[in-house]
């Protein structure tokens, strides 16, 4: 079988984030504009190649001042690092159970990440074109990352916590 290339559909995916506040309760963040794609030579996705990257300036945290603490230099460091990226490959698990196994890169440090990946299925959409549907998770730890800006309470309490969960529902059009 030829290779088949996919892109995401920025109108039908989203990335996100969340991240414990405080140690109480958790903060949802988002990247805005990301783009990437799959590359298969099988018709279930088993051994495609995926590739990801994410625009850092876009990042939204539905707090303006949050939002620019996590472009500056104590996290992102946007101005000097504008994007994250990933890229690895899918293995198939189960009937629509996958891992996507990779390089993560944030701030020029890259780390291996596996993410488990539910497979939502395909479909033809009403212009005829052919899309397929994942729903991807993890976790990282950010000071691996060199995410590494840390604050205490008062009271002693972490402001934020070092686990990030990342979270991605994403639709690829084959092209």
């Amino acid at each position: 079988m030829a290779t088949t290339k996919w892109v995401i559909d920025p109108t039908h995916s989203e990335i996100q984030f969340k991240v414990k506040h405080l140690v109480i309760s958790t903060v949802t963040g988002s990247f805005k504009a990301f783009e990437g794609g799959v590359e298969t030579d099988t018709e279930d996705f088993d051994g495609a190649t995926v590739h990801f990257s994410a625009d850092v300036d876009s990042i939204d945290t539905n707090q303006a001042q949050r939002d620019q603490h996590l472009k500056s230099a104590d996290f992102f460091d946007a101005e000097n690092h504008p994007k994250l990226s990933f890229s690895g490959k899918l293995s198939k698990k189960g009937d629509d159970s996958y891992k996507l196994n990779g390089d993560l890169t944030v701030k020029n440090v890259t780390k291996a990440i596996e993410f488990a990946v539910e497979y939502g299925g395909n479909m033809t959409d009403f212009y005829g074109n052919n899309k397929s549907g994942f729903e991807i998770s993890g976790k990282i730890n950010r000071k691996e990352f060199g995410l590494e800006w840390s604050a205490v309470t008062e009271a002693g309490g972490v402001v934020v916590g070092d686990d990030v969960k990342l979270i991605a529902n994403v639709q690829v059009v084959k092209q």
